[in-house]
Parts: structure tokens; sequence; C-alpha cells
């Protein structure tokens, strides 16, 4: 009867039953078992549709008795309605928010930047492996205590089993599902292998032996107690031999457990499981993305094919996102060919791909001054070096920017510091005079570059005071570089990119009061030509602004040292074409005006082009 009275009320208030219906159909927030630092983007969704974090409040249910439906009201043009008692109960929203949450963060969300979050978290924090990691005790009497232990690696074996798939299914396809013979205790995992197939590893091989010779001691010493026995009876002599028997088949199906203590930090457990993959394998298989950390692993394992496969992969792969830890790699496993071919890509990317990333932060300090005094450099003027310089130390005291700055902000950051003295006199930028020295800093001419620099207070006013009386007795003396006489590291450098198109590439400097051109000229599909030409100063090709702003010099002739370089990648190999050092007096008339022409066929692009110059004393 109660049952009918209630089912009677509940008809009578119809509209109030569908409300409820709806109420009860209002998912529950899910908890934030996540990184602290992941938290703020999971709770995003629900943020923004009840103003509140999912940690902070749960969806109200309808309060009871229920208001009649007149009172829903429709939100946007969605035709989509909700109670106006409170955001939450928008149950469209709350859908969508659930949704948004169960969708795994990728590092796409992890970079995106916002005014909350000005810095990405794209850099993966420190796993948390308190509950996964284990510690090897000793030799311990007690069954129970060993038990116990090999209960716990099953348990974490089985909890982290996604990372085992990585090389389960691969053994088990090559094995012909052979029983596992091996298990290897390493980085809180235990992983089952075969060991027909571990002696392509050095260490896992030595393990392994040394982890056989106890049982081979116990075989034998099993045997000749039985031997002593079988002497006083036949019938137990026999059963002896039995034992004996099974016994071998026992010890053959029975698994022997060796450990591995990792040191090297790199190893990750991925790259440790995808190295125990390539056992299986007659050739190393390797992702780009995994190379580093798989090289370390190789190194652990002393696994010479896999090694040398990363080193291939990491030789054809360089490029700005991986220069900086391609390099580290190549010292810390004293791989010379892959610091040659590092420190051979950066000479000629510095300047045209790494200045204008944010990777440029993770160059290290004695890789970016090694290359600043390479002969090799490419650069598009010493004005361009001075800039990516000006950026790399920017970032250095700035680790959280995540975008790479504008030349503007960079000048406008070092304008800000205190006037007492220049940046690199005080005890923060000390450890940075050497990267400075480096630069060929009588190369900068130009004045508005030269009166930036005074304004920002970066360098010491000695060495300013030096480029500029360079400059004034060079321009007192017809231009002559009377300071500068090692051409190989004080010439002063232009540069020439040349792509696909346009065929023709041209561009007018100016040295102390002498306009020269600079020209490349593709001919055929893959035949150029290079060569430098003197304009005159009332040449029409001057632009107003370098006319206006540049010193002239009325001189007819001009002794210059010049070389002239191309650089190319071919066939995976760096070539060089070069006039080698040449001096000649350059007129403003043909045909002295014009230079040796340098003429290289060069199959592929894009091909670096250097001018130096340097005007030795007349």
């Amino acid at each position: 009867m109660a049952n009918l009275k209630t089912t009677a009320g509940l008809v009578s208030n119809r509209q109030s039953l569908e409300l409820a219906q709806l109420t009860t159909f209002v998912p529950k927030i899910p908890s934030l078992e996540t990184k602290p630092t992941d938290c703020y983007l999971l709770s995003a969704p629900f943020a923004a549709l009840g103003g509140l974090s999912p940690s902070e409040k749960e969806i109200p249910k309808a309060p009871l008795p229920l208001r009649q439906r007149y009172f829903r009201k429709q939100a946007g043009f969605t035709n989509r309605w909700q109670f106006p008692y409170g955001l939450s109960c928008d149950l469209l929203g709350t859908a969508q928010a659930n949704k948004a949450f169960r969708v795994c963060l990728n590092e796409t969300l992890k970079r995106m930047m916002t005014a909350d979050t000005p810095v990405s978290l794209s850099d993966e924090p420190k796993i948390q492996t308190s509950d996964l990691e284990f510690e090897t005790k000793g030799h311990c009497d007690d069954k129970h205590d060993q038990s116990e232990k090999g209960n716990e690696l099953e348990r974490v074996h089985s909890n982290r089993a996604c990372i085992n798939e990585v090389i389960f299914s691969h053994t088990q396809k090559m094995t012909e599902d052979m029983e596992p013979d091996v298990v290897l205790e390493c980085l809180g995992f235990l992983w089952e292998l075969h060991r027909i197939y571990l002696f392509k590893s050095k260490t896992l091989s030595q393990l392994l032996i040394s982890a056989a010779e106890p049982m081979n001691i116990n075989d034998l010493e099993s045997q000749h107690k039985s031997k002593k026995e079988g002497k006083h009876n036949k019938q137990s002599n026999l059963a002896a031999q039995k034992t004996k028997a099974l016994g071998k088949e026992k010890s053959k199906m029975k698994k022997i457990t060796i450990s591995l203590d990792v040191q090297d930090p790199e190893v990750t457990r991925i790259a440790f499981a995808i190295a125990l993959k390539n056992l299986y394998n007659t050739e190393p298989e390797v992702e780009e993305s995994d190379v580093v950390e798989v090289l370390a692993a190789a190194s652990t394992l002393q696994f010479p094919s896999l090694f040398q496969k990363c080193v291939s992969i990491m030789k054809s792969g360089i490029c700005s996102a991986n220069i900086s830890s391609y390099y580290c790699a190549a010292c810390k496993y004293k791989q010379e060919t892959l610091v040659t071919d590092c420190e051979r890509w950066l000479e000629v990317n510095l300047v045209p791909q790494l200045s204008s990333q944010i990777h440029l932060r993770k160059l290290p300090q004695e890789l970016l001054q090694k290359v600043l005094r390479s002969p090799r450099l490419f650069t598009f003027s010493e004005f361009y070096l001075l800039k990516t310089t000006l950026c790399w130390t920017y970032l250095q005291l700035n680790p959280r920017i995540q975008i790479i700055p504008s030349h503007k902000t960079i000048l406008m950051y070092f304008s800000s510091l205190p006037k007492r003295c220049s940046f690199l006199e005080r005890e923060v930028g000390q450890k940075y005079i050497t990267v400075f020295q480096s630069l060929r800093l009588h190369g900068i001419t130009s004045s508005k570059h030269l009166e930036d620099l005074r304004q920002i207070n970066f360098l010491p006013l000695p060495w300013l005071t030096q480029i500029l009386s360079n400059h004034y007795h060079a321009l007192e003396n017809g231009g002559d570089m009377t300071l500068q006489r090692d051409f190989s590291m004080q010439a002063v450098r232009f540069g020439l990119l040349l792509k696909q198109e346009p065929r023709y590439h041209e561009e007018i400097i100016s040295i102390y009061g002498f306009f020269f051109e600079i020209k490349a000229i593709r001919h055929e599909t893959s035949a150029y030509s290079f060569y430098i030409q003197r304009v005159k100063h009332t040449d029409p090709a001057l632009s107003f602004v370098t006319a206006e702003r540049s010193p002239v010099s009325l001189r007819q002739e001009r002794e210059v040292k010049y070389e002239i370089k191309a650089q190319c990648l071919m066939d995976g190999k760096w070539r060089e074409f070069s006039t080698d050092q040449l001096t000649q007096k350059f007129g403003i008339t043909k045909p002295s005006c014009k230079s040796q022409v340098l003429k290289a066929r060069i199959p592929s692009i894009p091909v670096y082009v250097t001018y130096a110059f340097l005007f030795p004393s007349s």
C-alpha cells in the first residue's frame, strides 16, 4: 500500500518526476589522481563551467521539493537549457567537461600558454616510483621472505605490464612460444628473457655465466652424493638414477635470476625495453625519438650493434631540436665522429636556424664558444653573431621563457639593468666573457649597431673604446686594418644562403667607405658562380639608407685580401669549395672591379656562401 501511495504521488507530480530523472543522470566529478603540475589543465573544464575545480566542490542535486518545469531557460543558440540555480546544473556542459577530463593530456596541451599559466609543462616531471622501486637484499635463509620478495616483484611486473608489452609479443613470435628461462631484475621490473639471445650483450652474458656457475657446482655435488649412496644398495642406485634424470629435466626448465644495477640516469624503462627487444632482432630497430635513451641503454648492456645503430641514426638526424642532446650524449659516450658532426652542423646552422628557435637555450656554452671560433662558421654578418650570442645569454638568464624574444626585447632587458657597471663586469655576467671574446666585434661597423651596444651597457667600456678606436684609425688611414693581421681569425665575414629560388643572389656591403657587391648565380641545375665586385659610391644600386649612414672613400683603388667559400651537404658529408686567400687591388672600373670567380658544381641545396674581407696596410 505504501508503494502504491508513493507511485500515485509521483504520477500526480509528473513535472517534478521528469526533473528528478534528469538530475540523476548528472555524472560524478572524477577525482584528480594525477601530477600536481597537470591538475590545472584537468580542472580547467570544470572551473570554466562552475567556477571551481572538481576537488573543491561536487555537482549539487536538484533540491526537494522540486519546482515547476517552467523555470528552465535556454542557454545560447544551441537550444541548450539549464536550471537557473547553479551553473553546474548545465547538463550538456557537465557532459562536455567530463569528456574533456577523460581525454589524456598530450604534448600540445602541455605547451599551451595562457595568462594564468605562462610556463610550458612539456617537460615531464620526475616519475614517482616510490611504490615501484625495490631493494635487492642479500641471501636470506628464510624461504618465506624470498617468496614475499618474489610476490612483490610479480606485482610490480603485473602493474606495469604496458612496458613489458614492448618486448613480450615480439619475443613470443621470435621464440615460437618457448618458455623464458632467464629473469632479469632491473629498473624495478622483472624481464623474462631467453638465454640463447642474451649473448649479444656482454653485460648480460657475463651476469648469466656468473649466475650459472654456482648451479653447476650444486649439480656436481648432488651427483657425487648419489654415487656414494649407490654403492650400498642396487635398488637405491636405480632410484638415484631416476631422480638424477628427473633432476636434469627440472634443471633444464629452471629459470635463472640475474640482477643488473643501472647507474646511468639516461636509461629509461622504455629505452631499456627497446634494447632488450633488439636482442631478438637480426638487425637493430630504433625510433629517432628514443635514440638518446636507447643509446644509453645499449652502452649499459654493452650491445655494440645497437649502439652503432643509434650513433648512425643520430648522425643522419641532427637538427635544431636535438643538436644539444646529441652533442652531450656524444661527449658522454666518447663518440668523436658524432661530436665532429654536431659541431660541423652547428657551424653552418647556428645563425640561419638555431638563432631563431627556443632550442638555442639548451646549447652548451663550451660548444657555442668552440663554434664561434671556427673559421668555417657561416653568418650573414658579424652583427648577426652578436645578436645570436645576446639572445643565448638572455635565455640563460631567463630559463622560464618559452618563446624566442625579439632583438628589441633583449635590448630593453639589458638596458633596464643597473648602470653601475657593464653586464659582463658584474658577477652574473663574468662567466660569459669568453663567449663574447670569441666574436669579431671589430667587424660591426654600422653606427646604429654601435649605438645600441653603447646604450644597453653590456660590453665593458674598454672594449667599446677599442672598437671605436680601431674604426677611427681605419677611416683615417684609408681603410687599413692595421691591428687585424690574422686572416683566418680576424677577417670580416658576410654570407649568402642559397635555396631553390631565386637563381640570382646579391647584396651590397660597406666597409670603411668602400662598397662591394657579393654575388651568387645559379646557371644550371647544379652549376654555380660566386664573386665580389666593387661598386662606386654614386652607383644607383646603392640604397639611400646605405649611402646616408655610411662613410665614403674617394680612393680609386683598394687592396683587399679576400676569400670566397661555399659549403654544402653532399651524400651525408660536408663539402667545401674555396678560392683560398687571395689579394687583389679593386678599382671602380672593369676588369679591376671584379674578383676571381669561384665556380662549383653543387647538386644539393642549401648552399652556404661566405665572403671574408681584410684590408691590409697599403
